[in-house]
């Protein structure tokens, strides 16, 4: 009998094809084609380099088994296989070393890690990987337009795409790919670049077949200079949709929080979007700490103020403006301890995160300031929250 081992796999339902993992791992274990990302049991050797990279958490897999699943096997998958029954044998002892040995690992390499994620539990279930690097599906753009004032220091751009009767069931929350023509430095064609949807399901317009991206141009950014400068009429090759945790509850007495800076309002947008139409004039039980460098660096800082306050609560906070002090959210969320502690504790509080990595050191540091002041372990909650589906971090 083969002595057991642990290995290392990837999510195919939770995976948003971003490709980082890959990119990152310095053995080149990690591979596609145009379905699934997979890891080469051959090559992997634990280091753990690709846990923090990874947006969804989908590369903290790991199964038991006698035999590693081959390539072709972990390429076929659409979800992941159940863990098999291991028969004992003499491997036990080296299987638990290993154990304690990824434990230590694995603890380093979720500091700053977004972590595993499930989706709530009312979402809608969503569609993956309908369209993919052998089979995109094109969209023809139907309009582009400057979000940030010329004067800003980003430019962010609003690009609506219409499927022209293909499908597109995207969901608030998940991304699509954007293939930018053209090949890599290597004479490869280039991968597909994500962004998440900022419309709700049913369109950028209601009951149009359509997706609007926020897209923030990048000084050597392939892509992101690609879609800032399309034109109307223009047409695109879409890979999607992507990412099955970061949904929004179809409950519509559920309360979101959602914590982001400049082009990780996407996905907010949807959220509040989807969530206006299908209350209308209610209670939308939504509250927003949206940061930006500036008023002229914050995407839909206009239509923001349109938005009514008793469907959403706005926080804008803004780190740049001459004679003001820098305010970051965190600094924001901890002059709210009282009513955040309270909706921590809340089993219908959902909170979402999206935004550059580096701004999720300073609200987790927030959230363990307000848990230690209602007597909460901030960690233990926030991994209960996951469980449960009511923690989700998007970081870039």
């Amino acid at each position: 009998m083969n002595t057991p081992l642990k290995q290392h796999l990837i999510d195919p339902e939770v995976c948003i094809r971003c490709y980082t993992c890959e990119m990152t791992c310095p053995l080149q274990a990690i591979e596609h084609d145009d379905n699934n990302v997979v890891v080469n049991a051959e090559l992997c050797n634990y280091c753990m380099d690709c846990i923090p990279v990874c947006p969804t958490g989908s590369i903290d897999e790991w199964r038991v088994v006698n035999n590693a699943y081959s390539l072709e096997e972990q390429y076929s998958w659409e979800e992941l296989p159940e863990q098999q029954e291991i028969a004992a044998d003499n491997g036990d002892a080296d299987l638990d070393a290993l154990d304690e040995a990824m434990a230590k690992l694995l603890a380093d390499a979720h500091q700053g890690a977004g972590g595993k994620s499930k989706a709530p539990a009312s979402a809608a279930k969503p569609t993956i990987n309908l369209y993919n690097l052998g089979k995109p599906v094109e969209a023809v753009v139907q309009g582009n337009f400057r979000l940030t004032e010329d004067g800003a220091d980003t430019h962010v751009s609003h690009i609506i795409l219409d499927f022209q009767g293909h499908p597109m069931p995207v969901l608030e929350g998940q991304s699509i790919g954007i293939i930018a023509p053209g090949t890599d430095g290597d004479g490869n064609p280039h991968l597909p670049r994500l962004y998440s949807v900022s419309s709700p399901r049913d369109g950028e317009r209601s009951g149009y077949n359509n997706v609007s991206l926020t897209v923030k141009r990048e000084e050597h950014g392939i892509c992101s200079n690609y879609v800032c400068d399309l034109k109307k009429g223009d047409t695109v090759s879409v890979t999607g949709p992507f990412g099955a945790t970061f949904l929004l509850p179809d409950d519509p007495e559920a309360r979101i929080m959602m914590i982001c800076t400049g082009t990780g309002s996407a996905p907010m947008r949807a959220f509040t979007m989807r969530r206006q139409r299908a209350v209308g004039s209610e209670n939308g039980g939504m509250t927003m700490y949206f940061g930006a460098r500036s008023p002229e660096n914050l995407p839909y800082h206009g239509p923001l103020k349109k938005v009514p306050e008793n469907l959403l609560k706005q926080y804008l906070v803004f780190s740049r403006v001459e004679g003001m002090p820098k305010e970051y959210v965190q600094d924001r969320m901890l002059m709210h301890q009282a009513e955040i502690g309270e909706f921590l504790q809340d089993p219908n509080g959902y909170v979402y995160i999206c935004g550059l990595r580096g701004m999720e050191e300073g609200v987790g540091e927030a959230f363990e300031k307000i848990a230690k002041g209602i007597n909460v372990d901030w960690t233990n909650l926030r991994d209960s929250m996951r469980e449960e589906g009511r923690y989700h971090v998007e970081t870039y």
